[in-house]
């Protein structure tokens, strides 16, 4: 596996892959990678000719009082697991290549409606980083396809309307949710569970699963919610939200709306904040 840090040897890279004919599989990440990110790579391994993953910790997407700085940074780590997983090639930038302006002072895109509520609401001018640094990044590799995991599920539905209202030239392709054993998402932000925290937390994916029965029992979608937002609060998570919304939008269900949604949770565990969604049948 070839790892560069400059925009040109990058499209050096992919003028060789596409004169050969092959295509271009693309997955973004913020580095610290565990087997939910490795999961998007074998699923770009299987869509595409060539694997291109990026490790970034971006910070315009980070709040003032978020955890970038504390973000971890394994990159010897990431580029070994890249390797054993049959990535081609891996960019790895530095804030100066990514913005040359300064992140204060960057170009930046905003997706309006979708962006405004759950995380949006929570976490004001996420989405725009979010955004901005992934359209950087497909100019800069130019794929064909690139893989975002569902767990991000809002994210996932962020960048589908950001390439279609830019008519990027890039498809767009959601994995399913990795889980732990006992249904725990995934995260980078796992590791900072305390032992009795990390026993908890697969409540949220429980209280998922639950929220999907009830709905389908054809419970009011507005019971269930504070329902399942007042059962982790006495579990001890402090929720941001507990939301059940349409899966394409994210729009709130019309009344007796009960097929193509989707279970959202945002709480937090400690000093750990956890988000997790559940497609409803």
């Amino acid at each position: 596996m070839q790892t560069v840090q400059d925009a040109g040897s990058l499209r050096a890279a992919v003028r060789g892959w596409r004169a050969a004919g092959q295509t271009v599989g693309f997955v973004p990440t913020m580095g610290n990678l565990h087997a939910g990110h490795f999961s998007l790579i074998r699923l770009a391994r299987m869509r595409a000719d060539r694997v291109v993953a990026s490790v970034f910790v971006n910070p315009t997407q980070f709040g003032p009082n978020e955890d970038f700085d504390r973000y971890p940074r394994t990159l010897a780590q990431d580029q070994a697991g890249l390797a054993e997983h049959d990535c081609d090639l891996l960019f790895a930038p530095d804030v100066a290549t990514m913005y040359p302006y300064g992140p204060a002072h960057t170009v930046s895109l905003r997706v309006p409606q979708i962006t405004e509520t759950l995380e949006g609401a929570h976490r004001p001018g996420h989405f725009d980083g979010v955004t901005t640094v992934v359209c950087k990044l497909f100019n800069l590799v130019q794929p064909d396809l690139a893989v975002f995991g569902q767990k991000d599920f809002q994210q996932l539905k962020v960048i589908e309307r950001m390439v279609r209202d830019l008519s990027l030239p890039v498809k767009v392709i959601g994995a399913p949710t990795q889980r732990a054993d006992d249904g725990l998402a995934l995260s980078s932000r796992n590791q900072y569970l305390l032992a009795e925290e990390r026993a908890l937390a697969p409540r949220i994916h429980a209280t998922l699963v639950q929220m999907r029965t009830l709905i389908a029992k054809g419970h009011a979608v507005a019971v269930v919610e504070q329902a399942a937002g007042a059962q982790l609060e006495r579990a001890g998570f402090v929720p941001d939200y507990v939301a059940i919304r349409r899966a394409e939008d994210l729009m709130p269900p019309v009344v007796g709306e009960r097929s193509a949604l989707v279970g959202l949770i945002a709480a937090r565990l400690g000093q750990t904040r956890l988000i997790d969604n559940l497609l409803f049948d």
